[in-house]
């Protein structure tokens, strides 16, 4: 159980504003962002005080969604909910992109909306919302604050409820005129609760069903999962030859070098993967949600498989698909045991395991002539040059298209927390997830890829980028469509291409209006030139790409979709 270190004690009188930036920072929260509304003046007022050292590191974005993205990425990157600021109405529902991304994603993430004075509640005041309704589907838990002596226990409840089990966000709405309001209670802060350690019954059972398999497959990630926990599960899978594979975006869960890797399971995977994955006799899922796009469409494992989840979350043990062992414990004690642990050896399991390796290797190396013939530049040679230049502790965003199939398949993740992307397939998630990483990470390398219309749902936020003076490489992938629906029309619907035909902005200039650095690329053989004068550069670079639209995946021409 989660529990306070103190109660609300009376102390001197303070504003309801200042009371809740104060019980925030009493949870260490990594990064506040906002947009800027007068129905939380109070809480700006407070963020201001020479009392806060600094400690609150507040950033404005130019569009909520771009806010609440940032705050949700910063949570990603550092396992603790980070602080979006928004005011009611429109401004909370601009967030919402990033609450639901949280929710499905399972990152810990606070929201702070601002609400109409108490007196005007239910008559549909100016911007007013009934925020339990807008977001009760897809928040762990929405809370609105009516007295401000209880600021202190609801902001501790919020964090605990964001942090435990599977993360996720929280929605605390507060009443301008509880933010007015004096007070004498003072901050208190709660402890996060811990999952269990696993016990030894559930880990004898584990070893005993990966010991007797003959085809098992480890599914890691998950919330919670952390570098030393990747570094005992490959040691395990590479001493007793049992491949790994990673859920939908969560690549960075093992080294991708490692013999062990056999690939990544969500859109865009290998399908050779999939096929050989129906003959897994066992599979372990450590630590994730079996979701849609990892076990596509739930048809992973297959009903011959068996099933044995451990998750930090006892919720998840009765979700689909049900498991045949539900272990509740936290993953990372499982990964410990596992580093030390020797199955016998079993030639089936050893030539199960090459044979998964062989088709990730097979499937990650560049197909023989891609693209050699084709107009534009060759986004597969961009991604292995990106992937060969930079530190293995670079952090690589990107939001949804077809352009980030390319991004997954050929780049290689070696570190965990390198991978900032949205499991919910949010569009306009590059860039603020790639400020987040520049703002909390200014010593590491940051590269955001973006398709023209995933750019273009944030790219305003290129002057957040400028005015805080954060270093990251932005690569917009320019095929002039929404791709990925136009994938999906010519298979339904071939040749009836509609609404999925762009024109853009010349992107050089664009960034350069912001103050940044634009450069365009229309010849593979440029972007090694181009990309390292961004890496050299202080502050924010675009680089723009011009692919051919007609290549619509690292395989696929358009016209061989359907």
């Amino acid at each position: 159980m989660s529990q306070q270190t103190g109660p609300a004690q009376e102390g001197p009188t303070r504003t309801g504003g200042r009371l809740l930036v104060e019980s925030l920072l009493a949870h260490n929260p990594p990064l506040w962002t906002c947009v800027p509304g007068e129905s939380f003046l109070p809480i700006l007022d407070a963020l201001i005080d020479p009392s806060n050292d600094g400690t609150a590191k507040l950033v404005t974005t130019r569009h909520e969604s771009a806010a609440g993205n940032m705050a949700e990425a910063a949570g990603k990157l550092t396992g603790r909910p980070a602080v979006c600021l928004v005011t009611r109405g429109p401004g909370a529902t601009h967030a919402s992109i990033a609450v639901h991304t949280a929710h499905q994603d399972g990152t810990p993430l606070i929201l702070i909306v601002g609400q109409v004075p108490r007196a005007h509640l239910r008559r549909e005041a100016f911007q007013e919302m009934d925020y339990r309704a807008v977001f009760g589907s897809f928040a762990k838990d929405v809370v609105e604050i009516m007295e401000a002596d209880r600021i202190p226990e609801h902001v501790a409840h919020a964090v605990h409820t964001s942090m435990s089990g599977r993360p996720g966000p929280v929605v605390l709405v507060v009443p301008e005129d509880v933010l007015d309001a004096p007070t004498p209670a003072r901050p208190t802060r709660a402890a996060v609760a811990t999952s269990p350690p696993i016990c030894a019954s559930d880990w004898n059972t584990l070893r005993t069903e990966l010991a007797a398999a003959r085809r098992p497959c480890l599914v890691v990630g998950g919330p919670g999962w952390s570098t030393p926990a990747a570094a005992q599960v490959a040691a395990f899978a590479e001493r007793n030859q049992v491949p790994v594979v990673t859920p939908f975006r969560w690549q960075d869960a093992i080294d991708n070098t490692s013999p062990s890797f056999a690939g990544y399971l969500g859109l865009g995977c290998s399908p050779r993967l999939r096929q050989l994955l129906t003959s897994a006799d066992l599979v372990v899922a450590l630590g994730p949600r079996l979701d849609d796009p990892t076990t596509g469409g739930y048809a992973f494992p297959s009903p011959e498989s068996r099933l044995v989840t451990v998750s930090r979350s006892r919720d998840e043990l009765g979700r689909f698909p049900l498991p045949d062992v539900a272990i509740h414990a936290d993953p990372a004690s499982a990964c410990e045991r596992l580093e030390g642990a020797v199955l016998d050896d079993l030639p089936e399991r050893v030539a199960w395991y090459n044979e998964l390796r062989a088709q990730q290797v097979e499937f990650s190396t560049p197909p023989r002539g891609a693209e050699t013939s084709r107009q534009g530049v060759d986004l597969t040679l961009v991604v292995r040059h990106v992937r060969d230049s930079v530190p293995d502790d670079s952090v690589i965003t990107n939001g949804a298209g077809n352009y980030t199939v390319w991004v997954q398949r050929f780049f290689g993740y070696r570190d965990f927390g390198t991978q900032l992307a949205p499991r919910n397939g949010a569009m306009g998630y590059a860039l603020p997830a790639g400020l987040a990483a520049a703002q909390l990470h200014p010593e590491r390398v940051v590269v955001t890829f973006a398709g023209d219309g995933c750019f273009l749902m944030s790219g305003s936020e290129l002057a957040t980028a400028v005015r805080h003076g954060l270093r990251l490489i932005v690569i917009v992938v320019n095929n002039s469509m929404f791709g990925t629906i136009r994938m999906h029309q010519e298979r339904r619907f071939p040749g009836r291409a509609i609404a999925t035909d762009l024109t853009n902005p010349d992107f050089v200039a664009y960034a350069e209006s912001f103050g940044a650095l634009g450069v365009r690329v229309t010849d593979t053989v440029d972007f090694p030139d181009v990309f390292k004068r961004a890496l050299d550069y202080n502050g924010p670079a675009l680089i723009e790409i011009v692919t051919d639209p007609e290549q619509i995946t690292p395989d696929q021409r358009i016209t061989t979709v359907g």
